[in-house]
């Protein structure tokens, strides 16, 4: 596989990534997709068990939240701006802290936007409980699941 059709693939999880953000988009639906393109125009053992592994994450990541509550954001004060925050943190987190840091990076970016927007500290832990029961675990357990299935793709292309 040429750079070009790797840097597309990026670009497909990327999108994907955003998409587990944004209400009505399936952004897990495109980073499998993106990996099974890779893994159909690359075809090693090694392309094939990251795809499957994917699978298997995504999958499992999807049975996680049939049990959760449904997605009541809006309802709960959510903004997209909160969504950027959420996803960013969640990002720099899973890279500073591999795997689990997403986890606080997350929590840690809804704070921080409820707290410049409330001003205090009670209003913001109390603004993030009520996000995370309104939904916030559904939309975590997603972007978890994404990020995980993004850092196989890319140490397997980096280093396999």
């Amino acid at each position: 596989m040429g750079a070009w059709e790797l840097l597309l693939v990026g670009v497909v999880i990327v999108l994907g990534l955003c998409g587990v953000l944004v209400p009505g988009v399936p952004g897990s639906w495109l980073v499998w997709a993106a990996v099974l393109w890779w893994a159909l125009t690359d075809p090693r053992a090694l392309t094939w068990g990251v795809l499957v592994g994917a699978t298997v994450v995504l999958v499992l990541a999807q049975a996680i939240r049939w049990g959760l509550p449904p997605r009541r954001l809006r309802e709960a004060g959510a903004t997209p701006r909160m969504g950027v925050y959420a996803g960013v943190g969640a990002l720099l987190g899973f890279i500073l802290l591999p795997v689990v840091g997403a986890v606080p990076g997350f929590l840690g970016g809804i704070y921080l936007h409820e707290r410049t927007r409330l001003g205090g500290h009670g209003p913001a832990k109390a603004a993030v409980g009520t996000v995370m029961r309104s939904g916030g675990w559904n939309v975590l357990t997603e972007l978890f699941a994404c990020l995980l299935v993004t850092a196989a793709w890319l140490a397997t292309v980096i280093c396999g």
